[in-house]
C-alpha cells in the first residue's frame, strides 16, 4: 500500500507550522477533521494498576490457566497491537497461588503494557496494546507497568501507535535514568505531555496505520516462505535429490568430491594500515563482517578505500564469493558486486574456469553451518586458510553448476525486491508515524 500525492483522505495541513500562534494539529490529516488537537498529562489519561514479579524461571509454555507478559517479550517478540491468539506467551506455573491476583490487575482489551526497564534508550518504556483476549486470562509481569483508559478519552489501536510518536518517545528517553540498566518510573510516565484528537480522528489514524502494519506483516510472511521454500529446494538439490538435465535431455555425469581449494583461488583479507588517512574514505568498498547480511550481494560497505588504500590490500575479483572465518560471525557469506578489498576475518574464493562463482556462493550457504562446527569451542572462532582449503564437497559439472546457481539465484533475487518492498513499505509508515501525530 502506498500514498500518493493526490491522495483525496490525507493532506498536509498549513496550520501546523511553527509559530506562536501555532495550533495542536498534524502535519498530515485526514481532510474531515480540523479540530485542534487537546494537550494532556500521560497520568490524567491513564491510570496504572498493579503487576506481579514473578521471574522468568516461573513461566512456563506448556500448562496453566493465566498468561504472563514477560517485559523482555515486549522488548522482543509481541506486536505493538497484541492479539493473544497471534502471540506465544507463557503460563503461570500452577504452584504460584492466583488467589492473590486482584481482579483490576488482569489485564484488559484497550490496556498499555509498558516495558519500565530496558538496556538502551530506544526501548525504554516501550509498549504494547492489547486489541484481542479471546477471553483469555491474561497478567503483566516483572518491570512492566498496566495503563488503563478509564473515561474512554482512546479509540481502541490508537494507543498503541502513540505511544511510538516521536513526541512521547523523546519524553521517556528524556525521563530515563540508570546506567547499565534504564528504568522509567510511574510518576515520570504520568507526567508525559500527549496529545488526542477527537475519537472518530483517533479511529481514523488507527485504522490508516493498522492497515500498513498488515500489509507488512503479509509481506514478512511471505519472505519467510520464500526462503523456506529455497532452503527446502536447497536440501533436495545439494543431496541429488533433485537433479537438472542437459539441454538435450540427457543426464549429467555424476558429482565429483573437491577440496574448495581445487574450485578456484583463496584469498585471506588483509587491513591497509589505519593510521594513513590517505589509504580511507574513496569509492572502493572495504569488506568486513559487519558488511555482510541477509542480502546476498554486498553493494556498499560501512568503510571504504581510496585507489591508493586499495592498491595496500589482497583485490579479489567482482562475483567472488566471501566467508567469514573468525569471529562471532563466523559463517556469514555474501558475494562481491565490484573488486574489493575484505579484512583478514574473511576468505574469499574467485571460482576457475570449470566452476562457477554463483553456485560457489550457493555451496557454501547451504553448508555454513556445518563449516561453523569446524572452528570449535575456541574463545575466537576460527578456521583458517588452510582448513578452508580442503573442506570437501560434492560438486557437478560446471553446466550443472550453471542451472543449479540459476535456479538459487532466482529466488535470491525474488527475496532481494520483496525485502526491498518492505523496507518501503516500512519507510512510508515511518512518514505517516511523524505527520500524522503531533
Amino acid at each position: 500500500m502506498k500514498v500518493e500525492k493526490n491522495n483525496p483522505q490525507l493532506s498536509l495541513n498549513s496550520h501546523s507550522k511553527s509559530g506562536s500562534k501555532a495550533k495542536k494539529v498534524p502535519k498530515l490529516r485526514f481532510k474531515e477533521f480540523s479540530e485542534e488537537w487537546l494537550e494532556k498529562e500521560f497520568g490524567s489519561v491513564y491510570s496504572f494498576f498493579q503487576t506481579n514479579s514473578f521471574s522468568r524461571s516461573l513461566l512456563n509454555y506448556e500448562n496453566g490457566t493465566i498468561k504472563n507478559i514477560h517485559y523482555g517479550d515486549i522488548h522482543t517478540k509481541y506486536k505493538s497491537m497484541f492479539y493473544i491468539s497471534d502471540e506465544e506467551v507463557p503460563f503461570l506455573s500452577n504452584d504460584i497461588d492466583i488467589t492473590k491476583i486482584k481482579d483490576q490487575s488482569y489485564c484488559m482489551v484497550k490496556d498499555l503494557i509498558i516495558a519500565d526497564a530496558s538496556e538502551d534508550y530506544k526501548d525504554i518504556g516501550k509498549a504494547i496494546e492489547i486489541i484481542d483476549l479471546e477471553d483469555q486470562k491474561l497478567v503483566a509481569g516483572l518491570h512492566t507497568y498496566i495503563a488503563r483508559d478509564l473515561n474512554n478519552l482512546t479509540y481502541l489501536g490508537f494507543s498503541g501507535y502513540l505511544m511510538q510518536s516521536y513526541k512521547i518517545r523523546s519524553q521517556m528517553m528524556k525521563y530515563a535514568t540508570g546506567i547499565s540498566v534504564l528504568g522509567l518510573s510511574k510518576t515520570s510516565l504520568s507526567k508525559i505531555k500527549i496529545n488526542l484528537p477527537t475519537l472518530p480522528e483517533q479511529q481514523k489514524i488507527a485504522d490508516c496505520l493498522s492497515t500498513w502494519d498488515d500489509s507488512i506483516e503479509n509481506l514478512k510472511s511471505l519472505i519467510e516462505n520464500k526462503k523456506l521454500y529455497k532452503k527446502g529446494m536447497m536440501q533436495k538439490l545439494f543431496s541429488q535429490e533433485l537433479r537438472f538435465k542437459a539441454d538435450d535431455g540427457s543426464n549429467y555425469p555424476a558429482w565429483v568430491e573437491k577440496k574448495l581449494g581445487e574450485m578456484g583461488n583463496i584469498t585471506t583479507g588483509s587491513t591497509p594500515s589505519t593510521k594513513n588517512s590517505e589509504y580511507y574514505g574513496g569509492d572502493k568498498l572495504f569488506v568486513s563482517p559487519s558488511d555482510i547480511n541477509s542480502s546476498r550481494y554486498i553493494k556498499r560497505t560501512n568503510t571504504t578505500l581510496t585507489e591508493l588504500g586499495f592498491k595496500k590490500g589482497r583485490k579479489v575479483s567482482k562475483g567472488s564469493v566471501c566467508f567469514v572465518c573468525i569471529g562471532s560471525t563466523i559463517g556469514k557469506v555474501s558475494q562481491l558486486t565490484q573488486d574489493s578489498l575484505t579484512n583478514q576475518q574473511i576468505n574469499c574464493i574467485t571460482a576457475n574456469s570449470n566452476n562457477s562463482n554463483e553456485f560457489t556462493y550457493s555451496l557454501l550457504e547451504y553448508n555454513a553451518d556445518k563449516i561453523k562446527l569446524l572452528a570449535g569451542e575456541q574463545a575466537v572462532p576460527q578456521i583458517n586458510k588452510s582448513d578452508f582449503s580442503r573442506l570437501k564437497f560434492l560438486t557437478p559439472c560446471l553446466q550443472e553448476q550453471t542451472k543449479i546457481a540459476n535456479f538459487l539465484s532466482a529466488l535470491d533475487d525474488e527475496i532481494e525486491l520483496l525485502g526491498q518492498e518492505l523496507e518501503q513499505l516500512q519507510l512510508q509508515k515511518k512518514g505517516l508515524m511523524q505527520g500524522m501525530f503531533v
